[in-house]
């Protein structure tokens, strides 16, 4: 029997590492930071016409994503009471008890500093308070203001979330351009009609949990009204960096169907919905985004490859 309690205690002990690692892992909600490192990635890759120094884009991805991950992390700590009361966030490691509110600072602080020293000493200062400012308007301005607020909280809060592709283009050049200024208003467009969908899935969970998102505050077909007119909109400002001569054709075509197939997903939201309408527009919106980016990158090579040879 000894021999067993032996040989079971340093597993036990393994698992419960395991599993308090797991936790913080979800304090950063990883899926999240990678779609914004992503957009920031691009940013980097579009902002000179050759590929950028292999190291700069490594350290400017890590401080990057440590900044994202803190403020992904105070968010938790910030909405744990609400965490608690919906469906979809109660398992979070807060409200389960798998890590305290000070653990979750403590982690927070150590990767706001570590990816702010980052990007200042390895990048350059104005990728690092540009960094620190999104970190402030997620985790403060909308966590603790505006999603507490108005129903228009994602709009406005939308900002901070907008701000990787101008990150990444900073990290590269020094300087804020038109073109970066683009991307952001990409991904600033995007966000409402895909945060809505999720929150239309869920509206019964922020009713209870009293957030005023748009379903609960204007109803639900007001805000299928609203996604549609959203997915409209989209379509237009991405067709921008055609227009700017930023882009090339590899561009326009794909945007052109990725946006006509957001607006199809919208409509079918507002007038023929299913069940997991919501659901499956919310989870086509990040799709969307992925490809648009990834799209970029290639059009942008594809581009200069031509230029290259041609002229």
């Amino acid at each position: 029997m000894a021999t067993i309690k032996n040989t079971l205690a340093p597993m036990a002990a393994r698992a419960d590492i395991l599993g308090h690692c797991r936790a913080y892992y979800q304090l950063t909600k990883p899926k999240v930071v990678a779609l914004l490192v992503l957009t920031a990635w691009v940013g980097m890759m579009l902002a000179t016409p050759a590929p950028p120094d292999l190291l700069l884009v490594v350290l400017a991805s890590m401080g990057i994503a440590l900044v994202s991950a803190a403020a992904a992390a105070f968010n938790h700590v910030l909405d744990q009471k609400i965490d608690a009361q919906m469906a979809r966030t109660y398992m979070r490691p807060l409200p389960k008890g798998k890590v305290t509110t000070l653990q979750a600072v403590g982690f927070a602080c150590a990767l706001a500093v570590s990816g702010f020293m980052i990007l200042l000493l390895a990048v350059n200062a104005l990728t690092a308070l540009l960094t620190l400012f999104g970190l402030f308007g997620y985790a403060v301005v909308y966590t603790l203001l505006l999603k507490r607020a108005t129903p228009q909280n994602i709009v406005i809060g939308g900002v901070a979330g907008a701000l990787p592709p101008v990150l990444g283009w900073t990290a590269i050049t020094g300087n804020v351009s038109g073109e970066a200024l683009l991307l952001m208003m990409i991904v600033f467009t995007w966000t409402p009609p895909h945060f809505w969908a999720l929150a239309i899935h869920r509206c019964k969970d922020y009713a209870k949990a009293n957030i005023p998102m748009l379903p609960v505050t204007h109803g639900i077909e007001f805000t299928k009204t609203a996604i549609l007119l959203y997915t409209f909109l989209l379509f237009l400002v991405c067709l921008l960096p055609y227009l700017v001569g930023m882009t090339g054709v590899v561009y326009l075509f794909s945007s052109i169907y990725l946006n006509g197939k957001f607006i199809h997903c919208a409509w079918k939201l507002k007038f023929n919905a299913g069940p997991d309408t919501a659901m499956e527009t919310f989870r086509f919106s990040i799709v969307h985004l992925m490809v648009l980016f990834l799209v970029l990158l290639v059009d942008h090579y594809a581009k200069w490859s031509f230029n290259e040879i041609f002229f």
